[in-house]
């Protein structure tokens, strides 16, 4: 397995085993079953070429609706938490320059994430760690017509948030571990 398969096989993994196994969250699974979530692995690591990279991503998505959602892995470059978070705004403003505002949006896990206010060790962090710096790209209207058939949406990260804090920062180190085979 080269290394691109292996940093795709590991995001896979925490799809399945941390993200649709504990409904964090509750669209994951259907996706999952279809086979219609994307993964890409992006190997460059200067902030304009990733996002290029980020727009012909949106634009692959636009001519094959067969996938629904790409999870845009970058392995290299954005490890810092902080750099992440600059190049997340980057890249909404990239979709907003590019008229993908309204059409796709981003959302965003890294190995590191922390909420604002948050402790680094919270437990709750681990509703958004995953084991690379990733950009979720969703489609805009499939996400409005899945909220839209589910009961209570805005308590999903309260949930998640409650779930992650019943587990214990632990669970989760030991998940993620076994998410990347060690």
């Amino acid at each position: 397995m080269n290394e691109i398969e292996l940093i795709t096989q590991q995001t896979d993994n925490w799809v399945k085993k941390v993200i649709m196994k504990y409904n964090i969250c509750p669209f994951a699974r259907r996706e999952v079953e279809r086979g219609s979530i994307r993964y890409l692995v992006v190997e460059q690591i200067k902030v304009k070429l990733v996002l290029k990279a980020l727009i012909e991503e949106c634009q692959y998505l636009d001519a094959h609706p067969e996938h629904e959602t790409t999870l845009f892995i970058l392995p290299r470059g954005f490890e810092g938490f902080y750099t992440y978070l600059d190049l997340v705004d980057m890249a909404n403003d990239a979709l907003f320059d590019n008229d993908y505002e309204g059409v796709y949006q981003l959302a965003h896990f890294h190995p590191d994430y922390c909420f604002e206010d948050e402790p680094l060790d919270s437990a709750a962090n681990y509703t958004n760690r995953a084991p690379y710096p990733t950009l979720h790209i969703i489609r805009e209207a499939s996400m409005e017509l899945a909220l839209a058939n589910y009961n209570d949406p805005e308590s999903i990260p309260e949930r998640n948030i409650q779930f992650c804090e019943r587990k214990g920062s632990e669970f989760f180190i030991k998940l993620l571990a076994e998410c990347m085979g060690k």
